[in-house]
């Protein structure tokens, strides 16, 4: 209803404004007619507008009268009598445009506001120390939004809209691998849109100076002030060099890994058969192999082995343990 009574004014009131201040004639209404039209066109564009769209809209059209006050003031200073009647003539007619013109021209370029990026340090409680900013590898991993639920990090999350770019290329690709990556980063990011623990949004900034992709999200959070959050090694040196602070998930896990001493007991189901004849081998829950000595005969068991010695090798940790109970005659054997 409001709708109609806006088209109505303005399809009405306006050739009313050109009859009283333009010319009292057929084509001082035609004008007036002509204008309510244009404005009735623009208005129907832009009508599903949402209550932050109308605010901003009211604005830009107190904006709109606030420019031609200053066009009176202007015009006055010209001191040309010509003119400035010319300009009185039609003042109401170039306020009223003004203040439309300023309510549409505002609503339009809200989708821009995200350049500026001046609300962006409302996503953290203190501001841009609290905020990260979150790379592909991190968000094609997926684990991030497992330590997002476990309120591990705090402040906000923000990623580029580049890196949803290249999310959506890959989701794109005929490389079935490349395919999945990218449809699984863009169901984190949906995942972590839904999350009511921790903010997230998608900012339009871009370095366009700047090619590499990695070095872009490196020198945004360098200019927000904001960590950023993992799982690539050449991100921890581009970091390194910006002096930006980076959360790397892997390095994560690794100081999450259980400790264990030699001469502990743990509890360990033997999956399948080792290297050796007698050997069992079973999996810790992040992925650290267990090697039981005589453990063969266990498995598809839970046994109860004691720690013999730890190995670290390029790939992780490798546990060698012996069944609980059971001599020993010699040192453990390497799978």
């Amino acid at each position: 209803m409001i709708v109609w009574i806006f088209r109505a004014v303005a399809l009405i009131g306006t050739p009313v404004l050109t009859w009283l201040t333009v010319s009292k004639d057929l084509k001082g209404l035609a004008f007036g007619v002509l204008i309510g039209l244009v404005i009735i066109g623009i208005e129907y564009v832009f009508e599903n507008v949402s209550l932050f769209s109308l605010i901003i809209g009211i604005i830009g059209a107190v904006v709109g009268v606030i420019i031609s006050k200053l066009l009176d003031y202007t015009v006055f200073q010209i001191d040309n009598d010509a003119f400035s009647n010319l300009w009185l003539r039609y003042n109401i007619i170039v306020r009223y445009a003004l203040a439309l013109l300023g309510m549409i021209i505002s609503v339009k370029k809200i989708p821009e506001m995200d350049d500026l990026d001046k609300n962006i340090l409302s996503l953290g409680r203190k501001g841009g120390k609290n905020m990260k900013v979150l790379d592909l590898s991190a968000i094609v991993d997926g684990r991030v939004l497992d330590i997002c639920d476990t309120h591990f990090i705090t402040g906000g999350i923000i990623t580029p809209r580049f890196i949803v770019q290249e999310l959506h290329e890959l989701a794109e690709s005929q490389d079935h691998i490349e395919r999945a990556k990218g449809r699984r980063g863009l169901d984190i990011l949906a995942r972590l849109q839904e999350s009511r623990d921790i903010p997230f949004r998608v900012i339009d900034r871009d370095i366009r100076e700047v090619k590499d992709n990695q070095m872009k999200v490196v020198t945004i959070a360098k200019e927000l002030g904001a960590a950023v959050i993992t799982i690539d090694f050449n991100i921890n040196k581009l970091a390194a060099l910006e002096n930006v602070t980076v959360l790397n998930i892997n390095d994560l896990t690794i100081a999450l890994k259980p400790v264990v001493l030699p001469g502990e007991d743990m509890s360990v189901f033997v999956m399948k058969e080792g290297k050796e004849k007698t050997q069992g081998v079973g999996y810790l829950d992040d992925g650290t192999m267990i090697v039981i000595e005589d453990g063969k005969e266990y498995i598809g068991k839970k046994v109860e082995a004691v720690v013999q010695s730890i190995l670290q090798t390029s790939q992780g940790r490798i546990i060698f343990t012996r069944v609980k109970g059971k001599a020993v005659q010699q040192g453990p054997k390497q799978p």
